[in-house]
């Protein structure tokens, strides 16, 4: 059974920091690349980051280049976006997202809410 778990949402202040980690299972992680996307209420899904299966190339959205990081762990098929410079609207559900290569859609996982206020 696949699933993707993610955890590390919260609640923060502007300026502040999370990681979040997404738990892979029921497929072979190290195959599939990693995606981050978030979603507030009423708006699409928007793309955040993605990592190759590797770890070595990642790509970001234009407003999270240089404050957010993703990596990724193959021995323990995890993937994680450290968040940094938190702003407010940065407030959304965080899902991550394994796609296998060359194919469309792939697997998600259930969310994590992140808040970032004062």
């Amino acid at each position: 059974q696949v699933q993707l778990v993610e955890s590390g949402g919260g609640l923060v202040q502007p300026g502040g920091s999370l990681k979040l980690s997404c738990a892979a299972s029921g497929f072979v992680f190290r195959n599939y690349n990693m995606r981050w996307y978030r979603q507030v209420p009423g708006k699409e899904r928007e793309f955040v980051a993605r990592i190759d299966t590797t770890g070595y190339r990642a790509n970001y959205f234009d407003s999270a280049k240089g404050r957010f990081t993703i990596s990724r762990d193959n021995a323990k098929k995890t993937v994680y976006l450290q968040m940094n410079s938190l702003r407010p609207e940065d407030t959304a559900v965080y899902y991550c997202n394994a796609h296998y290569p060359g194919t469309t859609g792939g697997h998600w996982g259930q969310g994590t809410q992140v808040t970032v206020t004062q």
